[in-house]
């Protein structure tokens, strides 16, 4: 699994020209998964995600959790993690899985997303034309791989 956390001010998904998703403050994670993942790791990460300090205190610095501002979570699928860019020009997707793997994850990401967080996450729709939006709040993105 791979995960790129974004810190935003706000942040939106939109398709086929409707807003699916939008948070204010909080979290944008871009999520993609390989064929070796599997859900019993998906808790692991889930926890390490909304413990992650990098949201500023009172002195600027960056010691609060998603948790601890009361943040929103935008989580949207994003199989181009996996891009494998090694040979010529046209990425290869060969270690993206495939739905009948990825689907079942993303759909337990969510649930452990909203179970630990309390409230519900907002997220994109699987395998659809996606138009996100963000505002970075930083800039802070960071990058985790399972």
């Amino acid at each position: 699994m791979k995960m790129v956390i974004q810190r935003v001010k706000h942040a939106s998904v939109t398709v086929e020209g409707n807003i699916i998703g939008k948070i204010d403050l909080g979290l944008l994670i871009l999520v993609g998964y390989t064929h070796s993942d599997v859900e019993t790791d998906m808790e692991k990460w889930v926890k390490k995600v909304l413990q992650m300090r990098i949201f500023n205190d009172e002195q600027g610095k960056m010691n609060l959790s998603v948790q601890d501002v009361q943040g929103d979570i935008l989580l949207v699928s994003q199989f181009t993690l996996y891009a494998d860019t090694k040979k010529g020009n046209r990425p290869s997707y060969i270690n993206a899985a495939p739905p009948d793997i990825a689907i079942p994850l993303y759909e337990k990401t969510i649930e452990l997303f909203e179970k630990n967080l309390g409230k519900p996450v907002q997220k994109g729709v699987f395998g659809a034309v996606m138009k996100v939006e963000l505002l970075n709040d930083g800039p802070v993105t960071i990058v985790l791989e399972s």
